[in-house]
């Protein structure tokens, strides 16, 4: 079924009266955008479930949509985070600290190639036989080539630990983290929180991507935190919580965040949108938290006269057709891969 995203946004009476919702004490009210974000959830995991089912093309109607690359509604789903659940969690030794070692040296580069590159080079990933100079040998050659060693999807700034090279300084970062106890901190963690707090000690690791960090661990058997637990809003959520919100959202971002998590069936019903969620399952906090950041995107373009707080006013990534396989294989502890 082909989702008429632009033509339900259209269609809609232009007099809509805003949606008021009561957040952390504060009364807020909703611009256009909000319902962009719920119809945008439904067009795009549409467009995901049209994908897999391999559906021929066109998969939206929407030239925003159409046009530019948005990530999947669902975190886990995405092609990276694929990568990181089915060859690196799930690949090789299956002992916590192994875990722990493979899945930060991938997200520190956060690039498939890179992960490739090594594990080529080195063989089986393990931190009883890591080597720095091994793996410097490796990074620094590729580097040297002019290939790149990181994505794009986010900056990871350097750690000042006294290597001249970025990748250097980020292998003294996870030396560090394994050498001080973190995999076992991280472990014995009560909560979401604890275990994102033990990230956030460490150099170069601001809370975005110390809860990014915590998330991908959390895949792991050896973790068991509700995504629900503990949500920390990235830039570009904040930039689409302001664009549906305005200003009176500023400071309580997280609380919005939740929200929409705990809302959503009513939203989705209000608006008579199909949504039935990841094989069932609803939208988590991590979920609405990214799909924030792709409003924020996709409103750049549909809702231009209202603003964030980047002042951005277009999408840089258009929408190229990956022809790889997708995949859809998810940590089994979620109930979810048949």
């Amino acid at each position: 079924m082909v989702m008429r995203l632009q033509d339900r946004q259209t269609s809609a009476r232009d007099d809509v009266a805003p949606v008021t919702v009561r957040v952390a004490g504060r009364t807020l009210q909703s611009t256009p955008v909000f319902d962009t974000y719920w119809r945008f959830a439904s067009a795009r995991q549409a467009v995901s479930e049209a994908r897999l089912d391999s559906r021929p093309q066109p998969w939206t109607d929407d030239p925003i949509l159409a046009g530019h690359r948005f990530t999947n509604c669902y975190r886990a789903a995405d092609r990276v985070s694929q990568a990181v659940i089915g060859d690196v969690i799930y690949q090789g030794p299956q002992e916590w600290e192994d875990v722990f070692f493979r899945t930060l040296l991938f997200k520190i580069f956060n690039k498939e190639s890179t992960w490739q590159l090594l594990t080529c080079a080195v063989g089986e990933l393990r931190w009883e036989t890591y080597d720095y100079q091994a793996y410097d040998r490796v990074l620094s050659a590729a580097f040297a080539k002019g290939e790149r060693l990181y994505s794009a999807a986010y900056i990871v700034p350097p750690p000042q630990l006294g290597e001249e090279r970025k990748h250097r300084n980020h292998l003294r970062l996870l030396e560090m983290m394994m050498t001080t106890g973190a995999p076992g901190r991280v472990f014995e963690a009560a909560t979401m929180r604890e275990a994102y707090e033990v990230l956030l000690s460490y150099p170069a690791l601001g809370p975005f991507l110390a809860y990014q960090y915590t998330i991908d661990l959390n895949y792991a058997p050896q973790l068991g935190f509700s995504e629900m637990d503990f949500v920390v809003p990235g830039p570009g959520a904040r930039d689409g919580i302001r664009k549906c919100f305005g200003p009176a959202a500023d400071g309580i971002e997280a609380d919005v965040i939740r929200y929409m998590a705990a809302s959503q069936h009513e939203h989705f019903a209000r608006l008579q949108l199909p949504f039935a969620g990841l094989k069932g399952r609803p939208l988590q906090l991590i979920d609405c938290q990214n799909l924030f950041c792709e409003v924020d995107k996709y409103a750049r373009v549909a809702h231009p006269e209202i603003a964030g707080i980047s002042g951005r006013s277009r999408i840089k990534q258009a929408y190229r057709l990956d022809t790889a396989p997708l995949r859809a294989w998810f940590p089994p502890k979620w109930g979810l891969n048949t």
